[in-house]
C-alpha cells in the first residue's frame, strides 16, 4: 500500500456532506498524505457545485498546489488508479428521499429514510447504485480500500457481501458518534475518553456499557440516569433543526421505559410508530427541511463562490461524520488499530444471534480490514427478538433484488418492524414500484 501521494475519490461527491469529509482530510494530512481528490457523482450539476467549494476551500487552505482537484461522472476516469473511495451516494437524491418519507404515511405507517417501509425503499435503490459503484472499484482500483458511508448501511453491506465478498471495504455509519458527541456535549464529558461497548443492527442497536478512562469505570447508568432527569439538548452541528430535538425527546423517553441500556435514537420509529406519525406532517417531512435547509445553503455557498463574493462563505459543520470516515481511512493507512463501530458479519460477535447477520459492533481498523469484538455475553431476548424479526426482513428484501422476486419484497415489507398488518405493506409496496421505476430492480 502507498503511504503518500494517495489518490482519494469521493463517490457521491455532490453531497452536502463533503466538504465536512474534505475538512477532515486537510486537517489529517499529516497522517493521510493525499495529493489528489476526485469528486465522482452522476449529478454533474450538484458535482460541478461541490467542485467549487472545495477547491475555495483547498485555496483558503492554500493547498491548491499540493493538491490536485478533479470532478468527473465518468467512473472509468474517476475511480482508476484510486487508493481510497468514500461513498456516499443517494441514489434518486433528495425528490426520491421524499417520496420515501411521504408514500407510507399516506397508510398511517412510518415514513423515514433509512427506517420502515421508506428504508426498504431506499435500500433497493442503493443496494443497485452501490452494487455498480463496487463493480467499478473492482475494474478500476482492485487494490483500493472503499469506505462506505451509503445509507440503508445493513442493506447495502448484506448485499455487497453476497456480490463481492472479497472487496475491501469498510461499512460505517456516523450515528453512534453523533449520539456519543451529543451526551457529551450536554453533560460535559470528553468523549475521547470514551470505550463504548454497543450492539445491533444498524439504526437499531444499544449501548451496554460506556466505559471512561478518565475514572475508570463505566458510566452508562449515570448517563442513562441524567437523560432520564435532565433530558438533551440538540448540539451545535444540529442546530436549527427541531427534529433532532424530538429525537432527543424520545431517547429520553425510551430509556425511562426500557431501562438499563442507551438505545439508538432511531429505535423510536419502531417501538413507537405511533408516536412518530402523530407529530409528522405529512406534507413537509424531514426531506422537505433537508431541501429547504442544508440543500439550499449549499447552493448559496456555490453561487457565492462563483461570483467571488467576500466574507465568510463556508457555512457547515457536520460534527464527526467527515472526521470518522477520515479516521478510518487513517488507520488502515497507518496500521493503528483504532476502535470504531462498524457493520460486519456476525460470525459470534453476538454469540446468540445468528452467524451471518450483518450486525453493527465495535472492531478494531487495521491494514487488514476490521477486526470485530465480541460481546462475550448472551443478549436478552427483547432485544434479540427485535434484532432477528428485523434481520429477516432485511435479508428478505435483499434477496427480492438479486431474485427479482415480489414475493420476497412482499415478505419483508410485512415483516418490517414497523409494519402491522399486511394490507398497508402490499399497498405500500406496490405504489413504491411505481414511484421508483427503474431505479429498483424489476420485481415478478
Amino acid at each position: 500500500m502507498k503511504k503518500s501521494n494517495l489518490n482519494v475519490v469521493i463517490a457521491g461527491g455532490g453531497s452536502t456532506y463533503t466538504p465536512g469529509i474534505v475538512q477532515a482530510m486537510i486537517s489529517s494530512r499529516d497522517r493521510f498524505p493525499f495529493s489528489s481528490l476526485t469528486l465522482y457523482d452522476i449529478d454533474e450539476a450538484r458535482n460541478d457545485d461541490m467542485f467549487v467549494i472545495i477547491d475555495y476551500m483547498l485555496k483558503k487552505e492554500k493547498l491548491a498546489k499540493e493538491v490536485k482537484l478533479f470532478q468527473s461522472t465518468d467512473p472509468e476516469e474517476a475511480f482508476t488508479g484510486a487508493d481510497f473511495i468514500f461513498s456516499q451516494l443517494r441514489v434518486g437524491g433528495m425528490k426520491m428521499r421524499e417520496l420515501d418519507e411521504k408514500i407510507p404515511m399516506k397508510y398511517g405507517l412510518v415514513g423515514q429514510e433509512t427506517c420502515g417501509l421508506g428504508g426498504f425503499s431506499y435500500g433497493l435503490r442503493s443496494i443497485k447504485g452501490l452494487l455498480e459503484v463496487v463493480s467499478y472499484v473492482n475494474q478500476y482500483a482492485p487494490d483500493a480500500w472503499l469506505l462506505n458511508y451509503t445509507n440503508p448501511e445493513t442493506l447495502v453491506s448484506e448485499a455487497v457481501r453476497r456480490a463481492f465478498p472479497n472487496v475491501k471495504m469498510l461499512n460505517a455509519c456516523d450515528m453512534t458518534i453523533s449520539i456519543e458527541e451529543t451526551i457529551a456535549t450536554n453533560y460535559g464529558y470528553d468523549r475521547k475518553n470514551w470505550i463504548p461497548m454497543y450492539y445491533g443492527l444498524n439504526h437499531f442497536g444499544w449501548y451496554s456499557s460506556i466505559y471512561d478512562k478518565s475514572v475508570d469505570r463505566d458510566i452508562l447508568p449515570e448517563l442513562i440516569e441524567r437523560l432520564t432527569q435532565e433530558g438533551m439538548h440538540v448540539a451545535d452541528f444540529n442546530a436549527g433543526d427541531a427534529t433532532w430535538q424530538e429525537a432527543w425527546d424520545m431517547l429520553r423517553v425510551m430509556t425511562q421505559n426500557f431501562p438499563g441500556y442507551l438505545p439508538n435514537n432511531y429505535l423510536e420509529y419502531y417501538l413507537y410508530p405511533n408516536r412518530t406519525i402523530e407529530h409528522t406532517d405529512p406534507s413537509y417531512t424531514r426531506a422537505n427541511i433537508v431541501m429547504d435547509g442544508r440543500e439550499r445553503r449549499t447552493k448559496e455557498m456555490a453561487r457565492k463562490v462563483r461570483e467571488q463574493e467576500k466574507g465568510e462563505i463556508l457555512d457547515f459543520n457536520f460534527g464527526e461524520h467527515g472526521q470518522y470516515i477520515m479516521d478510518m481511512a487513517a488507520s488502515i493507512l497507518n496500521d493503528n488499530h483504532d476502535r470504531f463501530m462498524l457493520i460486519v458479519p456476525n460470525k459470534g460477535a453476538i454469540p446468540n444471534l445468528r452467524d451471518d447477520a450483518m450486525v453493527e459492533v465495535p472492531a478494531y481498523v487495521g491494514r487488514t480490514g476490521a477486526e470485530p469484538i465480541s460481546l462475550r455475553f448472551e443478549i436478552n431476548d427483547f432485544h434479540k427478538g427485535l434484532m432477528e424479526a428485523q434481520n429477516a426482513a432485511e435479508k428478505l428484501l435483499v434477496d427480492a433484488y438479486f431474485e427479482h422476486s415480489y414475493q420476497k419484497a412482499l415478505q419483508a415489507f410485512t415483516l418490517n418492524q414497523t409494519v402491522y398488518s399486511a394490507d398497508p405493506a402490499k399497498q405500500i409496496l406496490d405504489d413504491f414500484i411505481e414511484a421508483n421505476g427503474k431505479y429498483w430492480p424489476e420485481l415478478n
